[in-house]
């Protein structure tokens, strides 16, 4: 064999596989880190919400339509990745910090989960001042189901939100299942429509309570008279 009568050709050989490797490994971590391969979401229309199937979490649950939520004085809500998640729990306090301005608004403040885990929703009602209700069809996470895999471990804008969660002392679990990305909505009273839709891009991509308060000061909520028509 040549690479034996020579063994610095073998060298060779081997570091230009070393090197192809590596690169194509820095390409991969590039990729991973643009929005290339990201799965679009679909945007939700008011008819797609008005009809989601939800759950109360009370002992005996009624299952009702979404739009109850938001009928009378339109709604924020939260549709939650996983409630044991830090990343999820962090921006459940930012939207909780909202809520004495949302109360002035009379703005109700929910949250959805897809599961109901052990002591999950409890241990994340600390952190989430509204009630929480079941979305056991997932489709608040819809109408494109969307998901980030392991991919998001190497995105370095999922590093830096875990980063400014951790700064902030929120902890979470490993409990549920996490990889369906959630979202944040500001939907208005009757047929006012979503006035604000946030889906999150990466583990940790967060809506701004700033874009969610404005939001919800659009929100026109219903007169008797408007009611009857």
């Amino acid at each position: 064999m040549s690479f034996l009568q020579d063994p610095s050709s073998f060298t060779m050989g081997m570091w230009s596989i070393g090197a192809g490797a590596l690169g194509a490994a820095a390409l991969a971590l590039v990729l991973a880190n643009t929005d290339i391969f990201l799965s679009k979401p679909l945007q939700a229309t008011l008819e797609y919400l008005e009809e989601i199937d939800l759950k109360t979490l009370e002992k005996e649950p009624r299952t009702f339509k979404a739009k109850e939520l938001w009928e009378k004085n339109g709604a924020v809500i939260m549709a939650v990745r996983r409630p044991g998640c830090f990343l999820c729990r962090e921006e459940a306090v930012d939207l909780s910090s909202l809520k004495p301005k949302l109360d002035e608004l009379g703005v109700p403040l929910y949250a959805v989960v897809k599961e109901q885990i052990r002591t999950e929703v409890k241990d994340f009602q600390p952190y989430f001042k509204g009630e929480i209700f079941l979305d056991e069809k997932k489709k608040f996470y819809g109408p494109r189901r969307r998901k980030m895999m392991f991919m998001g471990f190497v995105r370095l804008g999922v590093w830096n939100n875990f980063f400014r969660a951790r700064k902030v002392g929120v902890t979470g679990n490993l409990e549920g299942e996490g990889f369906i990305l959630g979202g944040v909505f500001v939907v208005g009273s009757g047929k006012q429509g979503i006035l604000l839709e946030h889906r999150e891009k990466e583990f940790g991509d967060k809506v701004n309570p700033v874009s969610v308060l404005e939001a919800a000061r659009k929100i026109k909520p219903q007169t008797s008279a408007s009611e009857k028509k």
